[in-house]
């Protein structure tokens, strides 16, 4: 496949199935080169009942996840717009992925929510990967406008000439831009 950009970018949320995967799906489709991970222990789904969450492994296939609810209650899951989500999923990839167990190496790193930021997997190296958070909150309509602040960032990034000489500028113009505040760090792999 042919991208628009050398730029390598991973999105990250907690679980990598709402704002990370609609944010991969969006930049995908704008031929970037992209990944998406998600951080928690498990992947969790809200349940039919808050004290009852669904959850699974990372790994877990989406087709499964989806078979799974539907099974528990169609109608239900239907509704809440999380079979669609997880038919959105199945088409990008397998399965969620959880970003500790990734060796690949990225260029940014942006998550979705600060929690997500301050988590970090082990440095092996010193390759730097700049780390920039977009507080996104976890529902539909959230997970899509972050998706296009999500392009909007990636875009002013891959048009540097020099990104770590140029990363602080395009952070701020993006902050000024949008309206939106933004972390951004170094990080080691």
């Amino acid at each position: 496949m042919t991208f628009v950009s050398n730029l390598s970018v991973a999105v990250i949320c907690s679980s990598n199935m709402n704002r990370s995967m609609e944010a991969h799906h969006f930049l995908a489709k704008k031929k970037y080169k992209v990944r998406s991970f998600g951080t928690g222990d498990k992947v969790k789904l809200p349940g039919t009942a808050v004290d009852k969450p669904n959850v699974f492994e990372f790994g877990t296939p989406y087709s499964e996840i989806f078979e799974d609810l539907a099974q528990k209650d169609k109608n239900y899951y239907t509704q809440n717009g999380l079979l669609h989500m997880l038919d959105r999923n199945r088409r990008i990839k397998l399965a969620p992925e959880r970003f500790q167990t990734c060796t690949e190496q990225f260029d940014v790193l942006i998550t979705c929510e600060e929690r997500v930021y301050d988590q970090n997997r082990e440095s092996t190296s010193n390759v730097p990967v700049h780390v920039i958070n977009i507080d996104i909150p976890d529902n539909h309509e959230e997970a899509v406008a972050g998706a296009f602040l999500i392009d909007d960032l990636v875009s002013m990034l891959a048009a540097t000439s020099d990104l770590d000489n140029e990363i602080d500028e395009v952070c701020y113009s993006f902050e000024t831009e949008n309206n939106k505040n933004i972390l951004h760090c170094i990080m080691f792999y």
